[in-house]
């Protein structure tokens, strides 16, 4: 089940999420709100190698904004550093966003209890479109686990994305074994 307000709040309270910075205000009735950092990448090679270290380029977003084009893939990241310890996160895009032609991530919106990081978010979008640092990009919404866990994110030797970042961080598939 999807949790409330009265219970992500609870869970905050209880540490087993965390949110920094936190807004009550971007508390909805069943999720909340996350913004776009300051920084945004895209990948400095048109082709890209599932079995390499695709290299990215990292731009800080401009007071005037950052002008999306069609056809590309960007990473952003969200402002908001996040810990869940006992649900499991689902990043999904705001309608607002959405309506202006923009997807937040394009395979990746579960994140695994026990991930404690900044979102890495895959950008693209219809048509050109600025964007700002500090808008509203998407919801964060939370589930419930049936059972215990064994086997937290943070806790993994071979977790790729542990690292803390405030930037975007680029696709680690290189590090699989194919």
């Amino acid at each position: 089940m999807i949790w409330s307000d009265k219970k992500i709040l609870a869970a905050i309270e209880k540490k087993e999420i965390v949110i920094e910075p936190f807004d009550r205000s971007n508390l909805g009735t069943n999720s909340y709100d996350v913004h776009l950092g300051k920084y945004i990448a895209r990948y400095k090679d048109h082709i890209l190698d599932a079995r390499s270290h695709n290299e990215i380029i990292h731009d800080e977003i401009p007071e005037e904004g950052f002008l999306l084009h069609p056809n590309t893939l960007y990473l952003g990241v969200t402002l908001e550093y996040t810990e869940t310890h006992s649900s499991v996160p689902f990043l999904e895009g705001k309608s607002s966003v959405g309506r202006l032609g923009i997807d937040i991530h394009a395979t990746a919106g579960k994140g695994d209890v026990g991930f404690c990081n900044h979102w890495t978010l895959e950008i693209s979008c219809t048509h050109p479109v600025r964007v700002y640092a500090g808008m509203p990009i998407g919801q964060l919404i939370y589930f419930g686990v049936e059972g215990d866990i064994e086997n937290y994110y943070n806790k993994k030797a071979n977790a790729k994305y542990n690292k803390v970042q405030v930037r975007p961080m680029e696709s680690m598939m290189w590090k699989n074994k194919f």
